[in-house]
């Protein structure tokens, strides 16, 4: 599994922000010259990021970006929906193939969820399960998270 390289560019562009001692909003010249990104690229992902309202756009001379939560109200998954989308990660496409009826029940030759009356994938289950776990803990992660780490370890 491999995120897209804007999910990247938006949590570091997030950090940035909540970084940002200055009290003038982050131009988007700016923030791409910080993250080694072209204007237009980056434009697109926060463009998507204010429509998902993770940050505001404030126009004007002194405008640009800000966030429009608490950096410890934004969470990693937050962003991750934001910039792939919402989706699973996985689907069990193959539920008609040989290998997926071979896990199937021999008394009745298919997997049959009792209350449901319905297929079921187990390898599916798995998957969902770990896309679960990986939700959970990616929830807990927040942009203000990431920066009380790398307080911490400079003044170590």
């Amino acid at each position: 599994m491999q995120f897209a390289k804007s999910t990247d560019y938006a949590l570091h562009a997030l950090v940035y922000l909540a970084n940002s001692e200055s009290e003038d909003k982050i131009g988007i010249k700016e923030l791409a010259n910080k993250l080694d990104v072209s204007e237009s690229y980056l434009s697109k992902i926060m463009t998507q990021l204010r429509k998902d309202g993770i940050i505001r756009a404030v126009p004007g001379v002194k405008g640009g970006y800000e966030l429009s939560r608490s950096a410890s109200h934004i969470t990693f998954l937050d962003v991750i929906l934001s910039t792939e989308g919402r989706q699973d990660m996985f689907n069990c496409s193959n539920s008609d193939s040989r290998q997926h009826t071979s896990l199937t029940d021999e008394s009745n030759g298919q997997l049959m969820n009792q209350e449901e009356n319905q297929r079921v994938c187990r390898i599916k289950e798995v998957m969902d399960n770990a896309e679960g776990v990986l939700q959970q803990f990616l929830e807990n992660q927040t942009i203000q998270s990431i920066l009380e780490k790398a307080k911490k370890d400079r003044n170590t």
